[in-house]
């Protein structure tokens, strides 16, 4: 046989035989293995749902405090760090000036008081014209406001304590000069403290649910101290915040004060909508919101199901807002690999008495 087609046979035989290896292939249908997945049951929530957020002791009043008239300071009678009472004299500016036009002003005020009042009874006897008495009391009155302003500097030479609480800052000291409104001193309020916090926009539209508010000191762990709200924000900040305002009553048996940090919690009752818990496993992200995935028994399918989180805890649980029913059965691990509708195979829970399923 010519040595030219001996090729041709072997070549037309080889390419037969791959062709037949092809069609089969393609007549074999491909197999399609479902996802090995991992489930957990929904658990109803049934008690109070709680959120905790950082927070620091404030004074309610931090002021500072200044002088209505000008003038060298005289003396302090208080030092910083000191405890003082409402009323109790701070310090004083020199009153020298002050009392000389007060002295003056006095004097002047008597004799113009009393010329005023022997025109106004003639007045009221008829022995005097209208525009006399006019004069007259026009006179009194001017005196009286001018008279009235220099006893009010003269009292004024005098810093009073607004409120009970302690002296925090001195900003000047004996003999130097200070000008009207400048600050000499600042006080902080102890009679009651204020605790801010910021907390975000889902706990906020939840702010109807609020049912009660307590603090724990970091100095004082386990110990509770009641808070009362003052105020909230309507509007969030520029890191979609809301501040909220609490006031603290002192404990007597503990020793608090401004600037220590405490952590806030907020307790309140379920939404309409009902709570339930599901491993922190079983929630994924889609579009900034969360959902997770419902097993289909009967069809041994998963879909999308929408959550809102509203707490989250230590031991991996987190306590969610939805519709979903006590003990429908969820996807716990391997949720960003699958897909709306995906067909999945159901792990068989291990019982815990039979552990690594050797029996």
């Amino acid at each position: 046989m010519n040595k030219t087609v001996f090729s041709v046979l072997k070549w037309a035989s080889v390419s037969g035989l791959l062709l037949l290896v092809f069609s089969c292939r393609r007549a074999t249908p491909g197999l399609e293995i479902a996802q090995l997945v991992k489930t957990a049951e929904v658990q109803k929530y049934e008690g109070e749902s709680s959120t905790t957020f950082p927070g620091k002791i404030k004074a309610a009043s931090d002021v500072q405090l200044a002088f209505r008239v000008a003038g060298p300071i005289l003396r302090f009678n208080t030092e910083v760090g000191e405890y003082v009472r409402k009323g109790q004299v701070l310090a004083e500016i020199d009153p020298r000036d002050y009392k000389l036009q007060y002295d003056a002003t006095k004097a002047e005020y008597e004799q113009v008081t009393g010329e005023s009042d022997r025109v106004i009874e003639l007045y009221h006897r008829k022995s005097v014209p209208v525009n006399d008495y006019d004069k007259a009391v026009a006179a009194k009155q001017r005196i009286a406001a001018l008279y009235h302003a220099h006893l009010n500097a003269l009292n004024d030479t005098k810093l009073k304590a607004p409120f009970d609480g302690y002296i925090q800052k001195k900003f000047f000291d004996a003999h130097e000069i200070v000008n009207t409104g400048t600050p000499v001193l600042s006080m902080i309020n102890n009679d009651y403290y204020e605790v801010n916090i910021d907390i975000p926009s889902s706990d906020f539209i939840r702010r109807e649910s609020f049912e009660e508010f307590y603090c724990e000191a970091d100095v004082y762990p386990g110990v509770k101290i009641p808070l009362e709200l003052l105020d909230m924000t309507q509007q969030a900040n520029y890191n979609q915040l809301f501040k909220v305002r609490f006031r603290m009553k002192p404990e007597s048996d503990l020793s608090l004060a401004a600037g220590m940090s405490v952590s806030v919690t907020i307790r309140f009752t379920p939404g309409q909508a009902g709570l339930a818990v599901v491993p922190i496993s079983s929630l994924f992200q889609k579009e900034n919101k969360s959902y997770v995935w419902v097993y289909d028994t009967a069809k041994e399918v998963v879909g999308m199901h929408p959550v809102q989180i509203v707490e989250l805890h230590k031991d991996g649980q987190v306590i969610v807002e939805s519709d979903l029913s006590d003990g429908t059965v969820i996807v716990s691990a391997g949720t960003n690999t699958l897909k709306d509708g995906q067909k999945v195979r159901r792990l068989t829970p291990v019982s815990s008495s039979n552990v690594g399923g050797l029996l």
